[in-house]
Order: C-alpha cells, then structure tokens, then sequence
C-alpha cells in the first residue's frame, strides 16, 4: 500500500482538490437523510410547523400559557409579545379576538428566543393536554382534592377556571407538582406537544396549517433537491479528477519501466524474461490504475462519510448507536476471513499470469516448427495446463469473493430489522420520532455501505499490491551497465581504434569465465574477424564493445579511452551493430534503413541499400522504400531481413562496424558482392565480423581464432593455414581437398 501511495505523490495537489471535493459530496449525502426526517417529523407529523414559539397566538391562548410561569417568567413572555395583527410565512390570520404577535427583535436575536422557548416549553405541553381532553384536568381536580380544597361547581369549571380562581401560592404549588411530573417526559414529546399547542393556536387565529404543511415539504424537498444536484456534481468532478490521475500514473509508470528496461543490460534481461516484463508493463500497471481510480473515488470518500455518519448519529440518537458498532464488527469479522483465505492466492495469480504469457509467446513464436514437428497436440496440452492453473487460482478467488457480497447484504438487512425493531418500541415509548428512526437507519447504511466500499477495495488490494511491488522491483532495480561518473569523451580526430587489454569475461552468477585474457587491436582501415567453433565466445567478445556487458577483468578502449569512461550514448554513436539475428521493426523499408540516422538524405538511403545488395529486391515491390515491413520483419526473407540490417549500419556511417555473423542467411554471391561492396565504403572505418564461413573472412587483414574462450590464433588467413591448428580444422570442414591444397602451396 505504501507503495502505492508513493506512486501518487507527484499528484499531491490534484489528491488535495478530490479530497475537498469528496468532502462536499459527502456533506450533501449526509445532509439528505436530516431532510427526510425534517419532512416526516415536521412536514408531515408538525403540519409544517417547524417554531418552537408561536409567532402568532389568540390573547386567550397567551393567557392559558401564563397561568404556567412565574412571575418573572411571566414578564419576560409579555415582553416578547405585542398586541396586533399578525402574518405567519405569509399567511394572513382571521381571528375576531385580539391576537398578540412575536416580536420582531426577539425573533431576530437567537438568545432570546432561545430563552423564550425553554419558558413556554413545558406550559405549551400543560395546554395541548389540557386542550386534548387527555386527562390532565382530572389530575389537577384530583391534587385541589388532596388538598382539601372543596369549591363549588369544580366538576364543571375548566382547569383554566380553576387555576385562576385559586391563590397564587396554591396555584404555583399545584403547577409545580405538575411540572415535575414532566422532567421525565422525552424531548421528543415535548417538542411534538409544543408543535400540537402551536398548530391549534394558529388554526384558532386563522392561519391554515395545510398550506403551511405543504410549503415546509416543498421547500424541503427543493432543498434536497439541490444537496442532490450538487452532490452529483460533485460525484461527476471526483469520477474525472481520478481518472486524470489514474491515467496520469499509468502511463508515468508504464513510461518510466519502458526508460528503465530500455537502459537494462543483458544482465537484467536475463533476470527479468521478456513475457514478465510484457505483464508488468501491461497488466501489472493496469491493476494499480484501476486501484489509484477506485481509491481516489472510494477508498478516500468512505472514512468520510463513516466519519460523518458517526457525527450524525450521535446527534440523532446516541441510545441506537450499539446497532452500528454491531454491524462493523460483523463486516470487519468476514473481510478478516476473507482476507485470510484469498490474500495467498492474489500472489499465486500474477505468477501465473507471467507463465501463461510465456507458454502464450513461445507456441506463437515457434508455431512454424511446431507444425514442423506435429507437436500440435503437446502445445495444446501445455497451454491448456497453464490456462487451467490460472482459471482454478481465479475461480478459487472468485468464489470466495462471491461469498463477500450475500454476507454484507444479510448483515446490512439484519442491521435495518434490528434499527427498526428497537426504533418502533421507542417510537412507541415516546423516546423517539418517526423521522429520526428513518434518518438513523439511513445513516447507519452510509456508515455500512462506507465500510462495504472499502471492503470492495479490499478485493482488489492484493492483487494491485502485487503488482505494485513487481512494477517497483523494476524500477528500483540497477543496471549493471552505467556511465562511470567522471566521463570522458572521445577525440574528435579519432577513427575508431578498439583495442582489448588482456580481457576476461565472466557472466553474472556463473562460476567460471567464458573469456580469458584477450588482446588484440582492431585499427581503422582494416577488417578484423573472429572464427571460432560453438560456443567459442565469438559473440559474446562482440558484445562487449557497444557494452551490453561490461568486462570482468582487463579494459577496452576505443581511440585510446576506456569505454567505461565514455558516455554509453557516445559509445554507441560511434558504432554500426548488425546483430546475428536480423531485428527489424514496423513501418516501411525507408524507415528501418534510416532508423540510426533519421536525418539522412534518400541518396544516402539508397547509397546503403546497394552497398547491401537489398536494392534489387526493394525496387522489385511495389511501393518500393514505402514497402511496409511487419512486425518483426515477418513479411521479408531471412536474407532480405539481414541486408536490410546491414543497409541499416551503412546509412549510420559509423567509425567502429560490427557484424555478429551476419552473412549466414546470404548465397555466395551475394556474399561476395556485399563483402566488396562494403571494402570500398569502409576504408577508414574499423569492422570487426563474426563469421561460420571462412570465406567470409578470407581477405580480413586481422582473424582471431576462438577456442573456448581463448585466443588460439592470430593472423591472417595464410598465416592461420600455416600456424594455427584449429583454423586449419575450420578452413578443412569448409573447403574441398583441391581448395585447400591449393591455399597451403600459397602459404608455402
């Protein structure tokens, strides 16, 4: 995961906006369920009436209230009223009495109201229940009776009656005994109360609580609404900002591994198989992208709203909280055994994505002499056991994961059955609203389905970390092959001069040398050739010059300066490589000649191809240089592919050439042209050749002899007849017995 994250620290602002933008979303998504609970609670159940203090009510409603408030509360609750014509939301009042309005200060000014409220809290309670007929009047009649107070006709007055014929300090002591019977009423019946006392003083003035009902509703509704617009908005920025950035690291990383493979040495390629590095640069980043997206868009917003859906909560009813903390629990429990199970197997699946991808690329690449040797069906076998071992890891991962999902809804389910079992006995009690039991079990599926998006997340997690670590093990991996720090640089007025110090060479890892104390100088103006039996060590000397290894022992210097010293890029621009196996690449014929000097002229074009006898068979197509050449060259011959490799060196015009058996796929006559043709191209350059054939190398003013790493001989072909035993073996297996006696009356 770190790992990951680190792959996201270039877009460390671009995070910083999504962020703030999933905080907006997750303030809207939040926000809705409260609005929902307004609309039950106060819309429909309130009639609208969201006040805690009337704005408006008749003089004998006042009057009722002030039989319950002492005296100082009394003159604060007269002190806020004044007496006139009122208007509610806009709606006028038709009342004949006198009717007293909330002031407008006192409506303006938050403490005051506040004030207000906490007065008239618990006497709105005592007149509603008085109005409601709901057996309060009983118990005051009962406490008068207690009391021994007997008054005339009391079965027939009114509790107001009652209460405003009897002294004040018997007034206030029955009030009080009352009131303290109301300390353990729940808010909520308060509030309902007060929102019932309300409704009925504004029906008695005029005021219609329907439209009033249905205006809240509206209102709320748009309001809703909007936070859903606007949380959608945000949602749509979110979505774009994280593909940017999922796109961004996708390719950054695939541009970044492309960097480093391209710099790798033969050493690393040897590490790394080509069909890894093909999964890591393809499948591998796709994984982290996909994942960068989903934690951009998920992972970041789901503690958000946990975070937020906890807030909530807490602030709607703390008595239900258990419930959520049941319901983590539970989650946590599955994705524990999930993870337990699965995580093991994500780290089999990309190992045998590599070796599916590998199976894959050598029936394909080998398909010719597959069908050579009717090996059809052994391919098919061996693919299909590779394909079965992924699709059994897959299908093993799959089915667990299938599991995840039934179990997360039983849960989530059960979790709303328990909210709502317990919500209705305390809907039933008087603890709670309706509304609220809706908006806890809203919220309680946020915080769920917060920790079900991580849970999803999780899923994927492994596998993306898997690939995180196989992507990073390429990028932190180091290229045995660097410019030394104190670089040097080439003499202008040098030609190309090579020259091996008594080199040895051994590969990484392996025990012994492949190369043992070599020493020869390859001048300028002459050609120098390397035979040798298989496995001699022919090729693997010429990949030491353009330092595709480096030397173990000993030094190589081109023009007097050890090639270690010089820049790889200098180095290289010095040298015109034809490897033993022709490497072409698509595009056209024009392209591939011109590949190592892009800027050369169409004369020095096609000056190469008739120096590599490959004019001929271009000009025989019919777009000619335009030709396309496909991948790998798959649409020419195995001699075309070599001229045009060689075609490809001579359009360089290099100082240093270098021709790792590249005339194998050529006739004699070709042979022979291409070799005199490159003489009278090549007099002040430097060409070192590997070769099979020794008539190849007949005329070479420099052959080495290789014989298991050493060097058996050196000289020239006359001389190499006369002294050297091994190439007189090599030139004997390739020449008649007349060729050969003819060429040793020479040498005598």
């Amino acid at each position: 995961m770190r790992k990951l994250f680190r792959f996201l620290r270039p877009y460390g602002g671009s995070v910083a906006v999504i962020i703030c933008v999933l905080m907006l979303q997750a303030y809207c998504d939040l926000s809705l369920p409260t609005y929902t609970s307004d609309i039950v609670n106060v819309g429909i159940q309130q009639n609208g009436i969201d006040e805690t203090v009337p704005e408006s009510l008749a003089e004998e409603d006042l009057e009722h209230l002030l039989l319950f408030v002492s005296d100082d509360e009394k003159r604060v609750v007269q002190e806020a009223f004044e007496k006139g014509e009122s208007h509610t939301d806009g709606y006028s009042v038709d009342y004949n009495g006198s009717i007293f309005s909330l002031k407008k200060s006192v409506k303006e000014e938050s403490g005051s109201l506040e004030e207000l409220a906490e007065v008239l809290e618990k006497p709105m309670m005592l007149v509603s229940g008085f109005d409601s007929e709901s057996g309060m009047a009983e118990e005051i009649r009962k406490q008068l009776s207690e009391m021994g107070e007997r008054m005339p006709g009391i079965e027939e007055q009114s509790v107001y009656d009652l209460l405003s014929m009897m002294p004040d300090v018997q007034r206030t002591e029955v009030i009080s005994g009352i009131i303290e019977k109301l300390d353990s009423v729940p808010d909520s019946i308060m509030e309902q109360s007060a929102s019932v006392f309300i409704k009925n003083a504004y029906e008695k003035v005029g005021i219609d609580t329907d439209k009033l009902s249905s205006a809240y509703i509206v209102r709320t509704g748009a309001a809703m609404l909007g936070l859903a617009a606007l949380g959608m908005a945000a949602s749509i920025l979110v979505g774009f900002l994280a593909s940017r950035v999922g796109a961004g690291i996708g390719r950054g990383l695939r541009r970044n591994v492309f960097r480093k493979v391209v710099g790798f040495s033969n050493a690393e390629f040897d590490k790394f198989s080509t069909a890894s590095l093909i999964t890591r640069s393809t499948n591998d980043i796709q994984q982290i992208q996909l994942l960068t997206v989903m934690i951009l868009r998920m992972v970041l917003y789901a503690p958000i709203m946990a975070v937020g859906g906890v807030w909530r909560v807490f602030h709607t009813n703390v008595d239900m909280s258990w419930i959520i903390a049941l319901g983590v629990v539970l989650i946590l429990i599955v994705v524990g055994f999930l993870f337990f199970v699965v995580m093991p197997k994500f780290k089999v699946v990309q190992s045998l994505v590599d070796r599916l991808n590998l199976v894959s690329r050598e029936i394909l690449t080998g398909l010719s002499v597959i069908r050579a040797f009717s090996t059809e069906k052994y391919e098919e076998e061996r693919f299909d056991e590779a394909n079965r071992d992924l699709m059994k890891t897959n299908l093993f991962v799959n089915r667990a994961m299938t599991f995840m999902m039934p179990a997360m809804m039983l849960i989530m389910n059960g979790i709303t059955v328990l909210i709502i079992w317990v919500g209705g006995h305390g809907v039933n009690e008087g603890a709670m609203q309706v509304g609220d039991m809706m908006a806890f079990i809203q919220y309680t599926m946020q915080i769920i389905m917060s920790f079900l998006m991580i849970c999803m997340i999780s899923v994927m997690l492994p596998r993306a970390a898997v690939s995180a670590d196989r992507v990073d093990e390429i990028l932190k991996s180091e290229t045995l092959i660097r410019d030394a720090q104190d670089r040097k640089q080439l003499p202008e007025d040098g030609k190309g001069e090579v020259c091996f110090h008594n080199v040895s060479f051994r590969y990484p890892g392996a025990e012994e040398d492949v190369l043992h104390d070599i020493s020869f100088t390859a001048k300028p103006g002459q050609t120098t050739a390397f035979v040798g039996g298989t496995g001699s060590g022919k090729s693997t000397l010429i990949n030491l010059i353009p330092r595709f290894y480096d030397v173990t022992e000993g030094s190589i210097t081109v023009d007097g300066v050890d090639i270690r010293d010089i820049p790889q890029h200098d180095l290289r621009e010095k040298l015109g490589y034809v490897p033993q196996k022709g490497v072409l690449f698509s595009g056209t014929i024009a392209s591939n000649i011109m590949y190592g000097n892009p800027k050369g002229t169409e004369e020095e074009m096609k000056e190469a191809a008739q120096i590599a006898q490959a004019e001929e068979f271009i000009l025989d197509k019919k777009k000619g240089y335009e030709s396309p050449v496909a991948q790998g060259g798959a649409n020419v011959s195995g001699g075309q592919k070599q001229r045009l490799s060689i075609a490809r060196a001579v359009a360089k015009h290099p100082d240093i050439y270098i021709f790792d058996d590249s005339f194998s796929a050529l006739d004699y006559k070709t042979d022979v042209s291409l070799r005199n043709a490159l003489k009278e191209n090549t007099k002040e350059a430097a060409v070192l050749i590997v070769a099979q054939r020794v008539s190849t190398i007949l005329h070479a003013e420099q052959i080495i002899v290789l014989d298991d790493g050493k060097v058996a001989g050196m000289g020239t072909h006359k001389e190499l007849l006369k002294n050297c035993d091994a190439y007189y073996q090599i030139a004997a297996s390739q020449m008649s017995e007349k060729e050969l006696e003819e060429a040793m009356k020479e040498v005598e």
